[in-house]
Formats: structure tokens, C-alpha cells, sequence
């Protein structure tokens, strides 16, 4: 089952309790307090986990809670603190923060690298025992604070596949056979429409030590961005690829006309987001092998170039082409990867040196990017 948006609810641990203590022992007059303070809460975290890539464990364990601290006790002792609860989640989640009262969802978190943790909800802190309180005055306080409530949210999580390349195109244009000759991916594939149901990735291996991951938008028809087809579900899923390849039915077999699907699909990608038709994009034109009537493919390749998107002739089931087609989209995901480095490696030195305050959440509160950052 491929679940890609779930509702959980999360609560940190509380802090455990103050003791009210007195030190008691013989030959030893007036001890004095000895009430140790409670242990914290234990907090919860998100964890990006790459053997995870559904959100379906979600799906009917809705509730997380970390562990409570211990409390304190006679000796001066302290409480044990609670344990942190991390909870993995596929590489590509993104996590709102939901109004209790509103329902209004707020992004607080991407988690996009591998192993990265966001904090989700902070521990309780334990309170201090009646030896806290003592002073030159009062030698006997009886005086303990209650440990702190763990912070606890409503979070709404999504995923966003985490793709180099997006594969759109009609239903049985051949995305799935594609991905299957050109990774070690097993899609089903079959003669009907609708056959992939939801999103197929792929790790393409090239020479050189070269890869990168493929994924498919499955259901993908006219009217997809209102709810037609299955696309409107895994759109998405493209929205963080850094090429597109689309792939279009030649032959004469689906009925259609290539152009037609061609520009179908680039309107419905524009009005979901308008902004993947700034991706970069390549056109295949796929099944030639099957093909009865050369004109199909010579108008196609001319609405390519008019829009001047590269475009490849291919057989997937044949392997022709496929070679020239992966390697023409490899330049183009090193160059991004190369961006995205050297963004990274920017907003890394402008965080440096900034002070950051002791509250600070990176998982509820906005990024910090410039400045010293306003205490709340």
C-alpha cells in the first residue's frame, strides 16, 4: 500500500516531579533538605530514513509519546531522564504544524538528507526539589515544583519523493517498461490503462560511477490537476525532480495523437504548478519500433524543437535510444546537484556565527537565515 499523506498526533514526555525531602540520619542534627529535582522528558523526533518509502506505518499508529522523566528523590538525587522517541519517516517528508482550533496547516519541517532530525516536540522540564530552595532564611523549605508538560501537536505529514528524473506521460505511453530496462525496478506492466497505481522509482547506474533515481507519475490524463485519472494524487512527486522526461506514445496503437498528449500534459503540469514547466524537459518518442505512420514522429519532433526541448526517438521494450536518452538527462542532474551544493554550503556560512537562542526550534519555528534572530 503507497500512503503518502497521514495525520499523527505527538507529545513529548513531562518532567518528572521535585522531592520534598529531609536529611535524616543519627549523629547528624538538623540534615537540612535533600529533595533532589525530576529528570526531563523525553522528546520526539523525526528521523529520514532510506529504507523507508511509504508513510503506510502511520497509517494505523497515529499516536506517538516519548517517555516521562522520573522523579527526584531524598539524597539529592535526580530523576532518570525520559527517553527520545524517533520516529522514521521516508527521505522527501515534509511536516506541517495543524491548528488545533483552525485546522490551519504550517510548514515546519523538509526533511530531504538522509539521517537528518527534526525535533518535533520538546521535553518537559523536570522540576527542582525542596533543596533548590533553601537559603540563609529558610533551611526547611517545603517548597517543590511539578515537573513541566512535554509539548504535544497535531502534525500532518506528506511526502514529496525525493526523484533526479520524472517520468509523465499518458497511461501505457511506457513509463513502467522504461523504468524497468533502464533500473533494476520491477513495475508491473501490462496492456490496459491504469495498470501502475502509484509512483515507481529506479536507481539508473551509468559508467563512471554515475547514478541517479527515476520515478514515474502514474494516471497522469486530461483535467489530472482537478481530480481526473490518478495524477492529481503524485503530481507531487515531480515537483522536486531536476528534469523531466516526457514520454509519448507514437504508434498508432492508443488512438491518440502524439502531439495532442504532448501538449496535454505540459498543460496539466502548468496548472498544477506553473513552475515545472521551468524544468528542464526532454521529449521521447516512445514505441518507434511500432510505428505505421512516419508523420506521427515528424510532428512531434517538430513541436519539440519549436518549444526547443531535445527530443529522442526510443524503444523501450527494444532499447533503442534509451542509452542517448539517460545520457543526455545526466548532464543536466549534475549540474543541478552542483547548485544545490553550493547553496547549501552559502546558507551555511551565513547561519554561522549568529546567535541562536536557548528556545530555538528548528522543526516549529521559521528558518533562521540573517540577523540575530528575536527571542519569542
Amino acid at each position: 500500500m503507497f500512503v503518502d499523506e497521514v495525520d499523527i498526533h505527538v507529545k513529548a514526555g513531562d518532567g518528572g516531579g521535585g522531592a520534598l525531602s529531609f536529611r535524616r540520619e543519627k549523629f547528624v542534627p538538623k540534615g537540612g533538605p535533600d529533595g533532589g529535582n525530576g529528570g526531563a522528558g523525553g522528546s520526539v523526533f523525526l528521523v529520514a530514513d532510506p529504507h523507508r518509502n511509504t508513510l503506510v506505518h502511520f497509517r494505523f499508529n497515529p499516536d506517538y509519546k516519548a517517555q516521562r522523566g522520573g522523579n527526584g528523590a531524598g539524597a539529592l538525587r535526580t530523576g532518570r531522564g525520559g527517553r527520545d522517541l524517533e520516529i522514521p519517516v521516508p527521505v522527501g517528508t515534509l511536516v506541517f504544524k495543524v491548528d488545533p482550533d483552525t485546522g490551519e496547516k504550517q510548514q515546519a519541517a523538509d526533511l530531504t538528507v538522509v539521517g537528518q532530525r527534526v525535533l518535533l516536540a520538546q521535553g518537559g522540564r523536570g522540576g527542582l526539589g525542596n533543596a533548590h530552595f533553601a537559603t540563609s532564611t529558610n533551611r526547611a523549605p517545603r517548597k517543590v515544583q511539578p515537573g513541566e508538560p512535554g509539548l504535544e501537536f497535531n502534525l500532518h505529514l506528506k511526502l514529496k519523493l525525493l526523484a533526479d528524473v520524472g517520468l509523465v506521460g499518458y497511461p501505457n505511453a511506457g513509463k513502467s517498461t522504461l523504468i524497468s530496462v533502464i533500473s533494476a525496478a520491477k513495475p508491473k506492466i501490462a496492456a490496459y490503462p491504469f495498470t501502475t497505481l502509484t509512483p515507481n522509482l529506479g536507481v539508473v547506474a551509468l559508467s563512471g560511477d554515475r547514478d541517479f533515481v527515476v520515478a514515474d507519475v502514474p494516471g497522469l490524463i486530461e483535467g489530472a490537476h482537478e481530480g481526473h485519472g490518478l495524477g492529481h494524487q503524485f503530481l507531487r512527486h515531480i515537483e522536486r525532480t531536476k528534469v523531466i522526461i516526457h514520454l509519448v506514445d507514437v504508434s498508432s496503437a492508443s488512438g491518440r495523437d502524439a502531439v495532442e498528449d504532448f501538449d496535454t500534459i505540459r498543460k496539466e503540469l502548468k496548472l498544477y504548478n506553473p513552475e515545472l514547466l521551468k524544468k528542464p524537459h526532454l521529449v521521447a518518442a516512445n514505441k518507434i519500433d511500432a510505428v505505421d505512420d512516419p508523420k506521427r514522429v515528424t510532428a512531434l519532433e517538430k513541436r519539440a524543437k519549436k518549444l526547443k526541448l531535445k527530443f529522442f526517438e526510443i524503444s523501450a521494450v527494444a532499447g533503442t535510444g534509451v542509452k542517448e536518452l539517460i545520457e543526455a538527462a545526466w548532464p543536466i542532474i549534475a549540474k543541478a546537484r552542483e547548485l544545490e551544493a553550493k547553496a547549501i554550503a552559502v546558507d551555511e556560512d551565513e547561519d554561522e556565527g549568529h546567535e541562536v537562542p536557548a528556545d530555538y526550534n528548528p522543526a516549529l519555528m521559521p528558518p533562521l537565515r540573517s540577523g540575530t534572530p528575536k527571542k519569542r
